[in-house]
């Protein structure tokens, strides 16, 4: 980003979507638009040859998904995903993505996305969409969540969390912050927390071992886990046994 303009590219494979972000990019006078890709494989090269500050990405492309091309770029664009509501995508905004353009979008909601790009493209700002894409595709432990609070996305660093209850197809996550709905499974959360912290107790309860206060008995096979705020959950046989055994 140069003397406060955003370069930005479009990755688009439906024509009538390509030209409909090509005339709301050419109303914002801040905006250049550099390139236009129809396909995964021709996101990718257009991203590196060209390095813009901003990708306008359908989830859904050719050859390589939108995903797929932010793991696979070299250069670290900020990126607002564009979806006609596919799951995944939402998943990896909220685990990291900056936006997301639910089609069909107006014109005033790419602007809105498009002013947030800007307040980040400044000095000191954390990277680039495609990096927070890869970390959250990659199979480290998760450091930190994002989820929608409203019309603001705000971080939920993974210590902060006490635990998360399944709701639906999604996942509730209790924090010191508040409670927070990701759109995302307890399966596919579990799959990247770190496992010396959190534990899965039973199929509805993800719990954070530092948040729990104690654990008695519930019954003859469970236990009721007590967390430090009072909230209580019952373990499942068998998370219940191995609750025991790291006690002894």
């Amino acid at each position: 980003m140069s003397a406060g303009r955003v370069r930005a590219l479009i990755a688009e494979d439906e024509p009538h979507a390509r030209r409909n972000l090509r005339e709301y990019v050419a109303d914002v006078d801040w905006v250049d638009l550099v390139g236009e890709a129809r396909d995964g494989p021709e996101a990718v090269r257009l991203i590196d040859d060209l390095e813009p500050d901003l990708v306008l990405l359908d989830v859904r492309l050719p050859e390589l998904s939108g995903l797929e091309v932010a793991q696979k770029i070299r250069h670290s664009p900020e990126i607002v995903f564009t979806t006609a509501y596919d799951r995944f995508a939402l998943a990896a905004f909220e685990l990291g993505a900056l936006d997301y353009l639910l089609k069909p979008f107006g014109r005033e909601r790419l602007r809105a996305a498009l002013e947030r790009v800007r307040k980040r493209l400044v000095p000191s700002v954390p990277p680039g969409a495609s990096e927070r894409v890869r970390s959250t595709l990659s199979p480290a432990p998760l450091r930190r969540f994002f989820a929608r609070s409203g019309g603001r996305i705000v971080p939920i660093p993974v210590e902060s969390i006490r635990r998360i209850e399944a709701s639906g197809d999604y996942a509730e996550v209790h924090c010191s912050s508040g409670t927070f709905l990701l759109r995302v499974s307890l399966a596919e959360l579990i799959a990247r927390l770190d496992p010396e912290r959190f534990r899965q107790v039973h199929r509805a309860h993800i719990v954070n071992l530092d948040a729990v206060q104690h654990l008695r008995p519930y019954d003859e096979r469970r236990l009721l886990i007590t967390l430090r705020n009072g909230e209580e959950v019952v373990a499942s046989r068998g998370a219940s046994e191995a609750l025991r055994r790291l006690a002894r």
